[in-house]
């Protein structure tokens, strides 16, 4: 095997702890060690989530909290007796609608980038990684330290700090230093670097279409201050980088396309020869079709460890995909040297997060409950959601809004578009609006409009990063129900304000909108200080991290 110095960065372990994982690598059956390598999904009652654990005994899970914080608890109390080894507990910590369901509400990254204060994002990020540990979590799959240039990317929108690397480099750094003081190992994603490609890698393989100069000013730098910060794990993801494989092998064809959850070339010789990670790689989702696209997961699967990959994340049929990896060892392809590489990287991480001891605190739900509802940590995310919105244009001087002048308002919205919600959720800026003493009409399909019976329109948007979507864009058809709807423009004959509660990039679709005002976020302390903004109680302190004009000089006017 491989020798892996885990006294060095960034696992730092002691001659203690760097026993414990010898000793419990070895120590571990065959088919453990393998099962050390999973991560799983993890959703739905206790119960059931326990039972999944005790079938299989991965060695983490991501999890799905409910909103019912004393089951979860419990939950997390429970599962380090489902298997041989504690167990990673793993999230997406990115803020706004993507906050734990019992936790403090904060704002996503690209709001924390338009505040754009590193103090505001280390309170911010400590407040998260205090929650999370308390309930249980020890693993979060963030910061993204994705380049927001693509802007009809749907997959990045609002999940990285923008488009500017210094501003990145400086949120990135400031929450990986707050989650990993709090005992949350931090990862950064995604490996090889998103956002220079328009489209999702749940849905393809997405190319880093940079070349080698390039990509070291952006996300070469980017990666070396995480790794020189002491970042605890890396995310490589279904993402190409064919000018690095040509450097190698001009002639590399369809391979230059290869993600780099399958590529040797970018987990090996890049990210840990090169760069120099001695950290944990974990994959990118992959039931996701930019890791499908690769062939069958009896090859894809074993290809990924073989490829330096140290987690498998998700699987739809975890027994199946372990018999893959059983498969992989017993032909050859898979040697045991890599699998016990990866397992010590697993038990490494493991033992630099504490779990190692007997002694460590197990989460308490008195202790959460405590955690959970501190004044202050509501106070301060509100502080820092008041200074998100952004005005990005005003052409018309509508603001700010006033009751006198604007009473009679048309809403056009998509209410709040999420994922995994079936239906969209509803918006609480309409009341908000009409406890401000507005008279709000809230559009529905083939209401007829006459442009006199109101004193100002409204768009209210709210489309968040979402997975599967393709492209995020202003769907005046379904905005107004109909062809003829969304023809309609009605701000030469009615004040007119659109607000994006999300993606920043409407104005690529409604460039001749005359008031424009982004907050990236739809949670509800957002919505709140968008409407102390609009009616001018608050300034607009956001300064845009994002080319919201998308580029277009048309969006200006």
């Amino acid at each position: 095997m491989a020798a892996i110095d885990l006294s060095a960065a960034p696992f730092n372990l002691d001659e203690e702890a760097a026993a414990w994982v010898h000793q419990t690598r070895d120590t571990l059956s065959a088919r453990d060690k393998l099962a050390q390598l999973f991560v799983l999904l993890s959703r739905g009652g206790p119960e059931d989530a326990l039972e999944a654990l005790r079938a299989f005994k991965p060695g983490g899970i991501t999890r799905i909290f409910s909103p019912n914080l004393a089951e979860e608890i419990g939950l997390m109390r429970q599962i380090d007796s489902v298997g041989p080894v504690p167990m990673l507990v793993s999230a997406d910590l990115e803020g706004s609608r993507m906050s734990l369901p019992f936790g403090t509400e904060v704002p996503n990254p690209l709001g924390l980038a338009a505040v754009d204060d590193v103090d505001a994002t280390t309170a911010i990020s400590t407040i998260m990684a205090e929650e999370a540990h308390a309930v249980g979590l020890n693993w979060s799959f963030t910061p993204v330290i994705d380049i927001n240039k693509a802007f009809q990317s749907a997959i990045v929108g609002t999940r990285s700090y923008g488009s500017d690397v210094d501003r990145i480099e400086r949120h990135a750094l400031a929450q990986i230093k707050a989650f990993q003081a709090k005992g949350v190992a931090a990862t950064v994603k995604h490996w090889p670097g998103e956002g220079f490609d328009d489209r999702d890698q749940h849905l393809v393989t997405t190319v880093n279409p940079l070349s080698l100069s390039e990509w070291e000013k952006t996300f070469g730098r980017l990666y070396r201050a995480a790794i020189k910060a002491g970042v605890m794990s890396v995310m490589s993801a279904h993402i190409a980088f064919p000018a690095f494989v040509r450097e190698l092998d001009p002639e590399a064809g369809a391979e230059a396309y290869r993600p780099a959850t399958q590529s040797a070339v970018l987990n090996q010789t890049l990210l840990r020869d090169k760069l120099g990670f001695n950290g944990l790689i974990v994959s990118d989702a992959t039931p996701m079709a930019g890791f499908g696209d690769w062939g069958p997961r009896a090859e894809t699967v074993p290809q990924c460890v073989i490829a330096g990959c140290d987690v498998i994340l998700f699987s739809d049929d975890p027994t199946a995909d372990l018999m893959y990896l059983v498969k992989a060892v017993a032909d050859g392809r898979l040697t045991q040297e890599r699998v016990d590489e990866a397992v010590t990287r697993v038990l490494a991480l493991k033992a630099a997060l504490g779990l190692h001891k007997a002694d460590r605190p197990e989460p308490a739900l008195n202790v959460a409950e405590v955690i959970m509802a501190r004044a202050q940590s509501k106070t301060t995310a509100k502080s820092v959601s008041a200074k998100v919105p952004t005005l990005v244009k005003d052409v018309a001087k509508l603001l700010p809004l006033s009751p006198t002048r604007h009473k009679k308002v048309l809403i056009f919205s998509t209410g709040a578009i999420q994922p995994f919600a079936p239906v969209p959720l509803p918006l609480s800026l309409p009341d908000l609006l009409r406890q401000e003493g507005f008279e709000i009409t809230e559009y529905s399909p083939d209401m007829p409009v006459n442009p006199k019976d109101f004193d100002l329109v409204l768009y209210l948007l709210a489309e968040e990063t979402l997975l599967t979507r393709q492209r995020i864009f202003l769907n005046w058809k379904a905005l107004t129900g109909s062809v003829f709807g969304a023809m309609k423009r009605y701000w030469h004959d009615v004040p007119t304000l659109m607000v994006s509660l999300g993606f920043p990039y409407y104005l690529h679709d409604a460039p001749r909108a005359p008031t424009y005002v982004n907050a990236y976020g739809s949670n509800e302390d957002m919505q709140v200080a968008v409407v102390d903004c609009l009616m001018g109680r608050a300034p607009f302190e956001g300064k845009s991290p994002v080319d919201a004009f998308c580029g277009s000089e048309q969006a200006k006017y």
